[in-house]
């Protein structure tokens, strides 16, 4: 540009897509430029540094990328980690990580998603969603990275404790292919609930906000700050996603850094299907709450938060898939077959009434044990050390990931309790 043949500057800034004074300031600085253009990014000089250990690697993801975009594929993060497996295993290299080191700074410098455009804060027709806008957007995103929000609630039943009869309003929020679901957020009335004292919050598998006496809903300043949180958990993880959420009152629009807010078009329940699931294993895991034999009265709050937690962990991701499909994110070719998950063992496998399984014949008659044989212990005893052992992962736990095994634990308890 600054050695061919002149050209006006309306012209230069056309043909670049940018403003004229910025096309007069380059002119201005011709030599300055020319000078530092030869003596760092001669053509000819070698930059990249050869002999890397990822430079084969990274050599040949560029190639595919620019293929990708080529070819108008979606050049995903998910994509990549999967090409940059086949690589590494092709030259014996160990599979990088999905989510950080050298594969998460080539996408942040290759991998570049369409910036937001004018058009996302705004609420698009049906007629413009269809013809127009989620066809751009299933060129952009996979489904790994297609993100839906919503919002749903439920009624904690009257009895004892603060929070009896409370409503609480939840915010969820889960991907495509049902292989992210991000922990629920709880909105409740209470500031200050008392069964939460003590707990380490930033280590459960749910959060929780409360509205400070006024009704219970997700409003504008707790929903930001948890689109805050969800951006920069996207960051950390290396990859840009698309967030689907309908348009209402307390969802602001936000342009982040990794986080590409889209709004629904209108009467669009895409969030619906999920929201039912949700609260159909909710009110199970309520019925079957068994207060004699815990010795207690209904649920706390508290115990309301972790039966959520446990029936958003219900929720199949066959069911999410579904819910996306139906409403155009997903051809019906590219759904794949979910194997069902196993469930809690069966009584069989436990062993019913104490009897030994799998080859334990247990102590003959007549034979010396050496230690007194311990009573089996009653449902109270049972269900009072499960609460004990709940309490502590609540003060002491490290990570949201321990109550997972826990609430696999109390599940089998529960179907031994139940035959």
């Amino acid at each position: 540009m600054l050695e061919g043949p002149k050209v006006s500057q309306s012209e230069l800034a056309k043909r670049f897509g940018v403003s004229q004074p910025q096309i007069c300031r380059i002119i201005k600085n011709r030599e300055r430029i020319l000078s530092e253009w030869r003596r760092d990014g001669h053509p000819e000089r070698k930059r990249r540094r050869d002999g890397g250990k990822d430079a084969a690697i990274e050599a040949t993801l560029l190639r595919w990328v620019e293929g990708s975009v080529g070819a108008h594929l979606p050049g995903t993060g998910s994509l990549l980690h999967l090409q940059a497996q086949h690589l590494a295993q092709a030259l014996g290299r160990p599979d990088p990580q999905p989510g950080g080191g050298c594969l998460a700074r080539f996408g942040a410098r290759h991998l570049k998603k369409p910036p937001a455009e004018k058009g996302d804060a705004e609420q698009p027709s049906a007629e413009r969603w269809a013809g127009t806008v989620l066809p751009g957007l299933l060129r952009s995103y996979a489904p790994p990275e297609i993100y839906i929000c919503g919002e749903t609630g439920v009624l904690l039943p009257g009895g004892k404790g603060e929070s009896a009869g409370e409503w609480l309003a939840l915010l969820l929020c889960a991907n495509a292919d049902g292989s992210e679901k991000v922990p629920l957020r709880a909105v409740g009335e209470s500031p200050r609930p008392r069964v939460l004292q003590g707990v380490n919050l930033g280590q459960m598998p749910w959060s929780y906000r409360a509205t400070g006496g006024t009704a219970a809903t997700v409003t504008a300043p707790i929903f930001t700050e948890w689109l805050r949180e969800f951006n920069e958990g996207v960051r950390q993880q290396g990859k840009s996603v698309l967030l689907l959420l309908a348009k209402q009152e307390g969802r602001p629009y936000l342009q982040l850094s990794n986080v590409r807010m889209v709004f629904l078009p209108p009467a669009t329940a895409l969030d619906r299907g999920i929201a039912d699931d949700l609260q159909g294993h909710y009110r199970r895991r309520w019925l079957r709450w068994p207060p004699v034999e815990r010795g207690v009265g209904q649920p706390t709050l508290l115990d309301a938060l972790h039966m959520l937690a446990q029936a958003w962990g219900d929720v199949r991701p066959g069911l999410i898939t579904s819910c996306f499909r139906a409403a155009g994110f997903i051809p019906d070719a590219e759904v794949p077959t979910i194997t069902p998950a196993s469930g809690p063992l069966s009584r069989e496998e436990l062993g019913c009434d104490g009897e030994p399984v799998d080859g334990d014949e247990g102590t003959l008659e007549g034979e010396d044990g050496g230690e007194p044989v311990l009573p089996c212990p009653s449902e109270r005893e049972v269900w009072g050390s499960l609460a004990t052992l709940r309490r502590y992962l609540e003060c002491r736990a490290t990570s949201p990931d321990l109550f997972q095994a826990f609430y696999e634990l109390e599940d089998a308890v529960h179907m031994v309790s139940a035959g």
